[in-house]
This record gives C-alpha cells, structure tokens and sequence, in this order.
C-alpha cells in the first residue's frame, strides 16, 4: 500500500527564457517569486495554486522545449510509477531519484519522493493497494 498525490505544475521554460517567463507569470498571476534554494532551476510562484506548489523550471539541453508538466509525489516511488505505468503511462527517463513519465495524451508527469511537509501530505494524498 502506498500514497500519492499531485504536487506540483511545473512550467518548463528553455533557460535562456525563464527569467522572461518568471517575470510574466509573477505579474500574471499577482504573486511573489522565490528561486528555490539548493535548486535553482526551479522558481517558486508563491501561492499561485491552493495545496499545490507552481513554479517555472528553467531547462538546459537539447529537445527541451516550452511545456507544462505535473509532479506526482509519493511515499513510494516504485509503486506509484507501476500503478501509472499499469494506467497507460510510459516511463521514458529518470532524474534525480525521480521517474518521467509520458502519460496518454503526451504530457510530461514525474513521480517524486515526498516534498510536502509530512502534515500536508497525509491530509491531501490518496491510499492505492490493498
């Protein structure tokens, strides 16, 4: 048995446009920024979407182009990746301890270990398995 939930919407930017795309979703969405620290690449869109983290992440290599992906946490790694896997999505690389997936429809998800403070993770997320 294990949980999930939905944790963040990343908004993935080539990063030579991301301070660009940080700039207009800041005043698009009247929020405050923060890049988040040890990890750059990500800037956090303070408050923009209730229960859920939003941010800009900026990209680096070849074939990243504009898109908006989600990240599903989990206390399971392995099995929230099967149960999605069972579900129709593909695994097509891993990052970080975390596994991209292109589910049906061919939008980006990631499945990652919990980021959310423990509270907020067993108020919101869901129980698969028996």
């Amino acid at each position: 048995m294990h949980r999930s939930r939905l944790f963040a919407v990343l908004i993935d930017t080539p990063k030579e446009q991301a301070s660009d795309a940080v700039e207009f979703w800041r005043q698009a969405l009247g929020v405050e920024v923060e890049p988040e620290v040890g990890n750059e690449q990500f800037t956090i869109l303070h408050g923009a979407i209730d229960g859920a983290v939003a941010a800009v992440q900026a990209l680096d290599g070849d074939g990243d182009s504009p898109r908006v992906h989600l990240d599903v946490e989990t206390d399971d790694v392995d099995a929230e990746t099967a149960r999605l896997v069972g579900l129709g999505a593909v695994q097509v690389g891993e990052w970080g301890g975390c596994r991209v997936l292109r589910v049906p429809g061919g939008h980006i998800a990631c499945v990652v270990p919990v980021h959310s403070e423990a509270e907020v993770f067993a108020a919101r997320a869901r129980t698969w398995g028996a």
